[in-house]
């Protein structure tokens, strides 16, 4: 009798990030889904450097589809605020989630971010 292979569980526990992007006349609105958490932020990390790198300074994070959030994906978020600001850009958050909502209350950063309950809400505020 041999003994057992050990199967990874990890990969079952990873859950994607998914990520679009598109232009809503001088905004680049990104759409998120899935987790933000210390594996998936990079992800998003990057696509936000990506279209800053592109020329898009005026950023609406649409997180209607986001399940969970940690302090991994809240700095990725104001590392893209900065990013933006950098060229007198802006970025808006879209989010109606109580769970999601009652993480930027808790560290203060309704202050920092203007969150709205719908992307035609952002896009006409940042207009």
């Amino acid at each position: 009798m041999s003994p057992a292979t050990p199967v990874p569980i990890v990969e079952a526990l990873l859950v994607d990030l998914q990520l679009k992007d598109r232009q809503e006349g001088a905004a680049t609105v990104i759409e998120v889904g899935g987790e933000i958490d210390v594996y998936t932020a990079p992800k998003l990390r990057e696509k936000i450097i990506d279209v800053v790198a592109g020329g898009s300074y005026h950023l609406v994070v649409d997180m209607e589809k986001v399940e969970f959030l940690d302090s991994t994906g809240l700095g990725v978020l104001v590392g893209a605020l900065k990013r933006v600001r950098a060229h007198d850009g802006s970025l808006a958050l879209v989010c109606t989630q109580d769970r999601i909502l009652k993480i930027f209350k808790i560290t203060g950063l309704t202050k920092v971010f203007p969150i709205h309950n719908s992307v035609a809400d952002a896009l006409a505020d940042s207009a």
